[in-house]
């Protein structure tokens, strides 16, 4: 409709030359303001949506490189950082893997009152992350309580990051009986990913498909086998 009115060209001469109710010159002006209003909010949007695109690919694009990373990593585990920044060191290193293979990653965040450490979009699915960074393994608890996370989302599936493993028993309580829906990643499987020797999307596919064709969840990035 405002299209149609900016572009209005016909003017009834039975209106304004014989009746003379209206007038040309005022209708003229009124549309002539109508359109110019028209192009500035045209012009607004654009540039707010440019902006937006550009704050999307500034969040898209990663802060630090693969070395850089595996430098921070190492720092981690020299014990350069400890306590609770350890963990948040742990979750931005694991954000910007994801960035640097051109995955779609959220950040940290809280929904519910749950904490979510994060998620990551790969071939299609949506993966909640849980990234531990703790003196030993990971224990039951914190693994149901993330196994809860994801049974109250549509189509859960999870990664949880332990970097010092998972028990046996862990792991065995979480797949008898239990529809698979996470997989399990130690830091080992992130040191071969830092030194280059696989990739982070294929890292996850091997795991994936693991899970998905033989039922383990928590396998060598590298060899394919069971770390139990």
């Amino acid at each position: 409709m405002m299209q149609s009115l900016i572009t209005w060209n016909h003017f009834d001469s039975y209106y304004f030359d014989n009746l003379k109710k209206l007038n040309r010159a005022d209708a003229e002006r009124a549309i002539s303001q109508l359109k110019t209003l028209q192009e500035i909010r045209d012009h607004k949007i654009h540039e707010q949506r440019k902006e937006r695109m550009q704050k999307e690919a500034a969040a898209k694009t990663p802060a630090a490189t693969l070395p850089d990373l595996k430098n921070k990593f190492i720092t981690l585990l020299q014990g350069g950082v400890t306590g609770a920044k350890r963990g948040y060191a742990l979750e931005d290193v694991l954000q910007t893997l994801a960035k640097l293979s051109s995955l779609d990653a959220t950040e940290p965040f809280r929904v519910n009152g749950e904490q979510i450490d994060g998620s990551v979009k790969y071939d299609g699915e949506h993966y909640l992350v849980e990234a531990k960074w703790q003196d030993k393994a990971a224990s039951n608890e914190a693994v149901y309580q993330f196994a809860g996370k994801i049974e109250g989302k549509m189509y859960g599936r999870g990664i949880f990051v332990s970097i010092h493993g998972f028990s046996e028993h862990v792991v065995s309580s979480l797949v008898a009986g239990k529809a698979i829906k996470t997989i399990f990643v130690d830091g080992g499987d992130l040191i071969v990913v830092l030194e280059g020797f696989i990739g982070f999307t294929e890292m996850l596919d091997r795991k994936i498909k693991s899970a998905q064709t033989k039922g383990l969840i928590y396998i060598d990035a590298m060899t394919g086998k069971s770390k139990l």
